[in-house]
């Protein structure tokens, strides 16, 4: 491949399939040598969502009809996933579901710094590993900082909302285009793949790419 495979991700730093989806990519990708420039998107898995969030374990019952007992399953399968993968899944009886759409903004405003990939990382272990209350603004500015971004400015950033239009567009794009749950990954503009497809499939798609680009 004479230049780097483009690879845009649609997701939501609530969705845990999204970081084992991610995880599986980036081992494929490490494995196979090709070249590539991520580009992640915003997705809100909950966009009604109200400030104060949503124990997990009730929310996907309540959303997806899950017994209590399935949804334990579906906990441990991730976290024994996570494992594999290097991501540390801790499901806490009162881990919560948040409102989303702030740190799609704080994102935003790192792809200007170059660090929105370094920031999105953050957020899901933020989340998933740390249970931290991704609905505060003061939460989220904190978690900017702790990766060297400028606290002071990621807090003025979600107080006046200044990328909110532009991330509204975004996720209206990524909608028009089909998209209907996440993960989402688009290869090289045109080949859509969804949900986590392991590493075994990655490195397969993988391949095939580079033998339809070469």
């Amino acid at each position: 491949m004479t230049t780097p495979l483009r690879i845009d991700i649609v997701s939501d730093v609530m969705c845990p399939w999204c970081i084992v989806g991610y995880r599986q990519l980036a081992e494929a990708l490490d494995a196979s040598g090709v070249e590539h420039d991520i580009h992640w998107h915003p997705f809100e898995l909950n966009p009604t969502m109200p400030p104060a969030g949503q124990n997990v374990r009730e929310h996907i019952i309540e959303k997806y009809g899950s017994t209590p007992e399935q949804s334990e399953q579906s906990r441990q399968r991730l976290t024994d996933l996570g494992t594999e993968l290097g991501f540390d899944f801790r499901f806490t009886p009162d881990i919560r579901m948040h409102n989303t759409f702030n740190t799609h903004q704080l994102l935003h405003w790192a792809d200007k710094r170059g660090r929105k990939h370094d920031l999105k990382m953050a957020l899901f272990t933020a989340h998933f590993t740390d249970a931290r209350n991704l609905s505060d603004v003061a939460v989220l500015a904190d978690v900017a900082g702790e990766i060297g971004l400028d606290r002071d400015e990621a807090l003025a950033v979600l107080t006046d909302q200044r990328f909110a239009s532009a991330v509204r567009e975004a996720e209206r794009f990524w909608i028009q285009q089909g998209i209907r749950g996440v993960p989402a990954v688009v290869f090289d503009r045109k080949h859509l793949v969804t949900g986590a497809q392991g590493v075994g499939n990655y490195t397969s798609i993988l391949g095939q790419l580079r033998e339809n680009i070469a």
